[in-house]
């Protein structure tokens, strides 16, 4: 079985990017495909680098019952 490598992107790996990666990996989840995808996130810049996902990002996240509050951002 091919493992596909998935990379979200953005400026700096505390909002777009991290919603991404939670939105793809519950859609895979849910099709019990997980074992074919290595998911992750990151941003162009470092400047938020080891933050967790902005607050707003989290709450528009979890009004769509995805949890994104684990990711923490990197370049």
């Amino acid at each position: 079985m091919t493992r596909h490598r998935i990379l979200f992107v953005c400026l700096g790996n505390i909002c777009r990017s991290p919603m991404a990666e939670g939105a793809f990996r519950r859609l895979v989840a849910e099709r019990d495909l997980s074992d074919c995808f290595e998911i992750d996130s990151a941003g162009l810049g470092n400047w938020h680098e080891g933050q967790a996902p902005d607050s707003r990002a989290q709450q528009a996240a979890t009004r769509r019952g995805i949890d994104i509050s684990m990711q923490s951002a990197r370049q």
